[in-house]
């Protein structure tokens, strides 16, 4: 329970941060969010499952509010803070602005780091080593990109900088690209860079991860929170029952989780590497004296071989059946079911990746063993760890394919998305799971001592029953759910939906909306012009550059950085700016004050269902009777339609107009529900 002192404290560094915080306004739905999350966390609702989801509209301070009400308790109850991100840019403005003001203006003593997987950092052995003359058959096993000029120099300079203490080993730190064929040569596996080896306890992975242990927050993206927790957590992270999650953005979580646990292989890549799995034995053997590695070995070369034959008869399949590949050379089977012979190859791939991961964990273990025990040299052990990681990795994907891809299911569960891709004559096999809910209840909801998931759209029309399908939460669970809305003045700003002669799908539409876009865009001012599609933006764009020379920045024709720039360059000059973009503009992009005050969206974000497991979730709600365009696009619409308007007012003394250019919003039934659920505008219908 929230005690009275925890109470006053949480109060008194309110009142500590906000006096700090220039022009700062009290905002009640802050105080609120503060204290529900402060409740939620201390087992004020239930104590056995603290879970709070909270919609914030933007200018609420989540960010503010979350960190005020987590950390106190999460120190008074000796909890990890894990915050949780989408995107760099808000990891950024935790590590660098908001926690390090929190620390200074507040009572609280606290440490706090950024976490980022073990792929971030270099090797201290590998880079000590990488220049190093290398030319052996390992070597161009691993490394399979041919090195260019200039490779050894750079390797050079990372090694120095590292030894002088100008780098800390984080490829994110080094102040230009590195090249991926040079980063290969010196990241750290976690099969060869283990702290229990001497010369690796000093590596850099190891020392981020003490300081992750040491650290009361810590900062994560939300790739890397599933990814520890797949491992069970404790890894990379602590244990999901020593922290308090707060996953922000949370509203990418469903799809961040279903891209995570997807799975692919390459049919004849996959072959061409079992091919040289004999070296695996070759080299162990060469290193270790035992007989204890005779018989994984023989097991490892028999799994192998029969893994080629059913890839090569998976491969003869499809390419003897020819199916009916989309414009994207995509077969989708149906309902996730695969022919019979496909099948029986798939059964017999489980069981021999699984029977040959086991024989090269073996092997590997035993190299181990024998480096512990000094039996060989570190440079002799190295590259076999190295090696069998990399066909560990490369068998434990084929066994997670093979799975997915026979997963039994009852009536009620969602099948799996099975593809193919045909690319150069070459069969990539594909699965992914539809619906995550039941994988985040099994490795976070039931495992954590508490979640905060916040987002200024986590809502759909108006309820949360969308992101609860997609989260796998329920209303009746114990997770307790609050949305409050944004403090900004939206009955000032007007919402226009233009009487257009034509709708989205009719012929006359894209040179209507030429027109009109035309007599919108407003002398000296800032306009965002959102399209549904690339074709349509660069279709009108073309027919606008020469009436808006040097004012016009379309989407894709430079980096979004560049394209920003110069927008509130010309801004700044007071000068006529019009930014075209897609739906990927209509997220996270900050345009306050003149920056924007002309917002023009064409149509309504609805998402056309064309990659394979969004065709695949819509054949199964049908299959069970419902509608997917009511049950998956119109919510999703109306979230992205929320975001979307959402880039008009970034601040309080933000002003401007919308205007909406897709007329369904008015002639269809979905549409009052869309309107319903934006914030409230005024609404001006144009007849």
């Amino acid at each position: 329970m929230l005690s009275d002192s925890l109470k006053k404290e949480i109060r008194v560094n309110y009142e500590l941060i906000t006096q700090a915080l220039p022009q700062f306004k009290a905002r009640k739905a802050q105080n609120y969010l503060v204290a529900e999350i402060a409740k939620v966390l201390a087992g004020n609702y239930d104590k056995s499952r603290r879970i709070l989801v909270a919609e914030a509209g933007t200018g609420i301070g989540k960010s503010l509010a979350y960190i005020l009400a987590g950390l106190p308790v999460a120190l008074r109850l000796s909890k990890k803070l894990v915050i949780s991100t989408a995107t760099v840019t808000l990891q950024e403005q935790l590590i660098s602005k908001d926690l390090p003001f929190f620390l200074a203006h507040s009572d609280y003593k606290f440490t706090f780091t950024l976490a980022k997987g073990r792929n971030r950092y270099c090797c201290e052995h590998k880079l000590l080593k990488a220049t190093e003359p290398a030319n052996d058959e390992q070597q161009q096993f691993l490394f399979t990109e041919k090195p260019q000029a200039g490779d050894l120099a750079l390797l050079n300079k990372l090694k120095e900088a590292y030894l002088d203490g100008k780098w800390n080993g984080d490829q994110d730190s080094w102040p230009t690209p590195i090249p991926q064929r040079v980063w290969q040569q010196i990241v750290s596996d976690k099969h060869s860079c283990k702290k229990a080896l001497a010369n690796h306890r000093q590596c850099p992975f190891h020392r981020a991860r003490d300081n992750i242990n040491k650290a009361d927050v810590i900062v994560v993206n939300h790739a890397l929170l599933l990814a520890d927790l797949e491992l069970g957590g404790g890894i990379i992270l602590p244990e999901p029952d020593a922290c308090f999650y707060v996953l922000d953005e949370a509203h990418h979580l469903p799809k961040i989780s279903r891209d995570f646990s997807s799975a692919n292989a390459n049919i004849k890549t996959s072959q061409d590497w079992l091919k040289k799995i004999k070296q695996v034995s070759t080299h162990v053997n060469q290193v270790v004296h035992r007989q204890t590695t005779i018989t994984p070995g023989l097991n490892m070369l028999e799994s192998a071989n029969e893994m080629v034959n059913d890839l090569q008869t998976l491969e003869i399949y499809l390419r003897n059946n020819p199916l009916n590949y989309n414009k994207s050379n995509q077969y989708r089977f149906p309902m996730g079911e695969l022919p019979t012979e496909m099948i029986n190859a798939l059964i017999s791939l489980k069981e021999e990746s699984k029977k040959c991961l086991s024989a090269v964990n073996k092997l590997a273990n035993i190299t181990s063993e024998e480096l512990k025990d000094g039996n060989i040299k570190l440079n002799l052990a190295e590259p076999i760890l190295i090696e069998t990681g990399v066909y560990i990795q490369r068998l434990e994907n084929l066994n997670c394919l093979s799975n997915m891809l026979l997963k039994d299911r009852t009536s009620t569960q969602a099948p799996i998305a099975a593809w193919v891709n045909n690319e150069n004559d070459g069969f990539t096999l594909c699965a992914s799971p539809l619906e995550v809910g039941g994988l985040l209840e099994y490795m976070l909801w039931s495992q954590a001592a508490g979640v905060v998931l916040c987002s200024a759209t986590l809502t759909s029309l108006n309820n949360f029953d969308y992101f609860m399908r997609q989260a796998g939460l329920k209303n009746n669970d114990g997770t307790q759910y609050l949305r409050l809305k944004s403090p900004f003045d939206y009955p000032s700003i007007p919402l226009t939906v233009v009487d257009m002669k034509n709708e989205p799908t009719a012929p006359g539409f894209d040179n209507e909306l030429v027109d009109k876009i035309t007599d919108l865009i407003e002398e000296k001012t800032a306009t965002l012009v959102l399209f549904a599609s690339y074709w349509q933006m660069n279709l009108v764009a073309d027919k606008l550059r020469k009436k808006y020379p040097g004012k016009l920045s379309v989407q894709g024709e430079s980096s979004r950085t560049k394209m920003i720039e110069q927008h509130k360059k010309r801004c700044d000059q007071g000068l006529t700016s019009i930014l075209f973009g897609t739906g990927s503009l209509s997220e996270g992009l900050d345009l306050p004050g003149h920056y924007l005050t002309n917002l023009i969206i064409t149509k309504l974000p609805f998402a056309v269902p064309d990659s394979p497991v969004e065709e695949a979730h819509a054949e199964w709600i049908t299959s069970r009777g419902g509608n997917p365009f009511m049950q998956i696009t119109i919510p999703e619409a109306s979230k992205k339609l929320i975001q979307s308007c959402g880039r008009l007012i970034r601040k309080e003394t933000d002003t401007g107009k919308i205007t909406m250019l897709d007329k369904r919003v008015v002639t269809k039934r979905y549409g009052k529900s869309l309107l319903d659920a934006l914030p409230p505008f005024a609404l001006k219908i144009e007849k």
